[in-house]
């Protein structure tokens, strides 16, 4: 989460067609209902509230129709910009799940107690997340799995692994 409270749940890619709809790039798990019409999002830097006013989806990602923007011109000019949602309005999750935010700033640790890095990002759609972890020796790519992520506690910034052998060093990008 962030200090203000907001939750980053996407990104304007571009500008689709010359109504003023937007390709977005998700930062969500839950993309159907983030970008559903009807739904307020904060866009940009002054965090802007604007209401979905339709939604579908072409491959893969949401492409939407914002209210006030009307124009290719409007739509190009949102490129880049983050769209965000109260954390206060997020929907507890079943236990054993976790919002992307929770997890980034968590230390990760390995079965022996050693420290492996931070993770920095969560990536990959919720049926393929890994997470992404600072690691002295570079980047490195963890699956979020039971077998492998076997205790996550958001709360107290910790996730222990029982990495494979190998996965460390095969995963760790420079």
């Amino acid at each position: 989460m962030t200090t203000d409270g907001l939750i980053l749940v996407g990104r304007v890619a571009r500008a689709h067609g010359n109504k003023g709809q937007v390709i977005v790039n998700p930062e969500t798990d839950f993309p159907d209902q983030r970008f559903a019409a009807g739904t307020t999002l904060l866009v940009g830097p002054k965090s802007e509230a604007r209401t979905v006013t339709s939604a579908r989806f072409h491959q893969g990602r949401p492409v939407i129709a914002l209210e006030g923007v009307d124009t290719m011109d409007a739509a190009d000019a949102l490129a880049g910009a983050e769209l965000r949602v109260p954390a206060a309005g997020l929907a507890p999750l079943p236990d054993g799940t976790y919002y992307r935010h929770d997890l980034v700033g968590c230390e990760v640790i390995d079965s022996e107690g050693r420290v492996v890095g931070a993770v920095a990002a969560v990536e990959g759609p919720l049926e393929m997340s890994r997470l992404v972890i600072n690691a002295p020796h570079g980047e490195v790519l963890v699956p979020l799995v039971a077998h492998i992520c076997v205790d996550i506690d958001p709360v107290l910034k910790r996730i222990r692994i029982a990495a494979p052998d190998g996965l460390i060093d095969l995963n760790a990008r420079k």
